[in-house]
């Protein structure tokens, strides 16, 4: 009589239960170095300017300004107002759009005094 070894377990197969989708995974949050790139990169283009001349106006490298609006560089805000301003906008202009690109990428509304109105929160905050 032969039989399974002592020592050996039994693999018994399972039945496949009812199949669940998959989850979504969550959306990434849009990073700010993609929407200030963006935003220099637009503004540059409606105003029909190339590289190089933002580049020399704001007196950075050609090569960095491009690496900043591809979103590859993390820039300092000295140089994000220098590119800023060399396309006539200010700092804060410059943030705003950015601001307003990130409301319209992820669909979220504006930061109140209380929180993100919108939110998955549901008015909940947090304090430390």
């Amino acid at each position: 009589m032969t039989g399974p070894a002592p020592d050996r377990a039994r693999v018994i197969p399972l039945r496949p239960g009812p199949s669940r989708p998959e989850p979504a995974p969550a959306p990434r949050e849009p990073l700010l170095r993609d929407l200030v790139g963006d935003v220099l990169r637009s503004e540059r283009l409606a105003q029909e300017r190339t590289l190089k001349d933002v580049a020399d106006a704001a007196r950075i490298s050609l090569p960095y300004l491009s690496e900043v609006e591809r979103g590859r560089k993390e820039a300092s805000s000295e140089v994000l107002a220098a590119a800023a301003q060399a396309l006539g906008l200010g700092l804060g202009d410059l943030l705003t759009r950015a601001h307003g690109e990130l409301v319209r990428v992820t669909g979220r509304r504006t930061v109140t005094g209380r929180g993100v109105s919108g939110s998955a929160h549901n008015g909940l905050c947090l304090a430390a």
